[in-house]
């Protein structure tokens, strides 16, 4: 059987001694959120997740989630139980503001939690996590008639929320949707159509679902500005706000999927279903980008949770399984054989994985800081740069974290040998359930897509230009201190071929914009490893800083996070020079076969 500890400890590091989360103190909701309480709030949740969640997850993979003939959808033994101690932990509220009866801590606390959540139980978390995208958009975007209404009932856990985006024809072109809204005159509208691929579209968690279901309003314009959003909710409410009779929302089917079987992936039917519009008409893609970077960043994160709890599986099966012998001779003479651990390749499988997850965790903890400061600070300069950098990383976030997670499921499955294989040793799911993290809340491949098309030039380049100032004169800060010398030499090294990758496109992809096309995963990646090799950096910084006032107790512990920054400088940063190549080809041979000839 799997199993999963929260890197409680890693996290505390990284929010204390790496990013200095205590210098947002000023912030509302910082100064309420004091190193102990945060502290005791991330130990608790570390607790919720392995000892509630992570017992359901292969049980739940098994099982899946059921419709019954009368429409309605259960969900595998157990998760109503585990839903309810989630509700009651008041963890859905906990990044919500106190008017809605949330506890208004900040955001990243609840991004954090979601890490452990996902480790231990990617499908349930995915439940909570839609929720909580939906709120981020109402909190932005909703009337004060909508908030009242929804956001008390959604942040204790009452009701959920879902994100109804794709339709049958359509998946990323949104601009060719036919789900319509037709206006009734009293402020609602009639919502009629078909989605699909909805997550936690109907379970039996909780007694309402609130659906933001996008749609274009009878008379809209064609294309992506005619779309706008409405709140639609399962049931309808009464006089006093409860749930009532059903608002003709239904579900055709559940999608019979490769992974998260324990999340209910729907068809919603929507017939003349009541709903009410969500900010302005015809601007509901705004609105839903606000709940959209919130999940692509919360699936970049699930990408780094499946690598976690895959490493950690494999770690202990490393250390157990005993096979050959050591090539510099028996570690363990008193037995057959030595633990396979003692072997280079099984060694450089776990170096890699475990290094790319202590930056990832940093980096995507780095960006939502930004994300509250965006949202939270009273400077003006100071909210646009951490919204540029939020805006700028997302899509790095989302795309790199997945697609490295999912390589690094496979690699720990390669630990166990044919023992990978087996169902019962759990590492087959963690393959399944981190492979849907590359495709939705955009593929990978648009991901990059909007980082080289809309990213990059967005604000006449403002965005990368600040990225490059920043890590630029970090690293100059730097430079001249001998014991960074390998994590100098690698970052120096790939922010220059970030550089480079940036001019090639401003030189190249406006006479032809398929060079752009073409080299935009590359690109990504290659932005991913100069974010990571900026984290890691920073980690070696902090740990040797520490490791001079005395270490505390962590000597040990902080040298090993210095050798695996060297493994991941020395090993993996040299790739950057690989996607520069590749960008630099452009798009001539990529794109000179007919159709036919593949």
């Amino acid at each position: 059987m799997p199993s999963y500890s929260a890197p409680v400890e890693d996290t505390l590091f990284l929010l204390k001694d790496v990013l200095g989360y205590e210098k947002h103190s000023n912030l509302p909701g910082f100064s309420e959120a004091t190193p102990d309480l945060v502290e005791a709030i991330l130990k608790e949740g570390a607790k919720y997740s392995e000892e509630i969640l992570q017992p359901l997850n292969l049980s739940g993979d098994k099982a899946g989630c059921t419709r019954h003939e009368d429409g309605t959808v259960t969900t595998p033994a157990g998760f109503k139980e585990a839903y309810k101690a989630y509700a009651e932990g008041g963890w859905g509220g906990l990044s919500i503001p106190e008017q809605y009866g949330g506890q208004g801590m900040p955001a990243t606390l609840s991004v954090i939690l979601n890490e452990y959540l996902c480790s231990a139980n990617q499908a349930f978390a995915m439940y909570p996590g839609l929720t909580a995208g939906a709120m981020a958009a109402l909190l932005v975007h909703a009337n004060d008639e909508i908030k009242d209404t929804y956001l008390p009932k959604m942040a204790s856990g009452e009701w959920t929320g879902t994100m109804n985006l794709t339709e049958p024809h359509c998946g990323t072109d949104l601009g060719m949707m036919r789900t319509k809204a037709v206006p009734q005159g009293d402020g609602s509208y009639k919502i009629s159509g078909t989605k699909i691929f909805i997550s936690a579209g109907d379970h039996d968690l909780a007694e309402n679902i609130v659906h933001l279901v996008l749609a274009r309003i009878e008379g809209a314009p064609e294309g992506i500005k005619g779309i706008s959003l409405f709140v639609v909710p399962k049931k309808k409410l009464d006089a006093d706000g409860n749930p009532a009779e059903s608002n003709n929302v239904s579900v055709g089917a559940i999608e019979e999927k490769m992974g998260i079987h324990a999340n209910s992936t729907c068809v919603m039917n929507y017939d003349e279903s009541v709903g009410y519009l969500v900010g302005e008409e015809h601007k509901g893609m705004r609105a839903m980008f606000v709940m959209m970077n919130e999940a692509r960043l919360g699936v970049g994160i699930q990408g780094l949770a499946q690598s976690e709890v895959a490493y950690q599986n494999a770690l202990a099966y490393a250390k157990d399984r005993l096979q050959g012998r050591s090539l510099t001779g028996p570690k363990n003479p008193d037995k057959p054989a030595d633990p396979i651990i003692v072997h280079p390749d099984i060694r450089r499988v776990l170096m890699t994985i475990r290094s790319f997850n202590e930056a990832a965790r940093a980096l995507y903890m780095w960006t939502s800081l930004h994300g509250d400061v965006s949202h939270l600070s009273q400077d003006d300069t100071e909210r646009q740069t951490s919204d540029d950098i939020m805006g700028l990383l997302t899509p790095v976030v989302k795309g790199v974290l997945t697609d490295k997670g999912f390589d690094n499921t496979v690699m720990a499955q390669q630990v166990f040998g044919g023992h990978g294989y087996i169902q019962e040793w759990g590492m087959d799911q963690f393959v399944r359930d981190a492979r849907i993290a590359m495709i939705y809340e955009g593929a990978n491949g648009v991901q990059a897509l909007d980082l080289v098309g809309r990213k990059l030039p967005a604000n006449g380049g403002r965005a990368v230009q600040a990225w490059f100032k920043e890590v630029g004169a970090f690293i100059k800060e730097h430079e001249g201190d001998e014991e960074l010398g390998v994590y100098m030499k690698g970052l120096k090294q790939s922010l220059n071929d970030l550089q480079a990758a940036t001019m090639w496109f401003m030189q190249n992809a406006m006479k032809n914009p398929d060079n752009a096309g073409a080299g935009s995963n590359d690109y990504m990646h290659l932005f991913g490893l100069v974010a990571l090799g900026y984290m890691w950096t920073k980690i070696a910084i902090a740990a040797n800083r520490k490791i001079k006032e005395g270490a505390n107790g962590q000597e040990d512990w902080l040298k090993t996070k210095l050798t695996l920054g060297t493994f991941f400088m020395e090993r993996v940063m040299p790739e950057s020079s690989t996607h520069l190549a590749r960008i630099s080809t452009g798009a001539d041979t990529m794109m000179s076969l007919d159709a036919e000839a593949f």
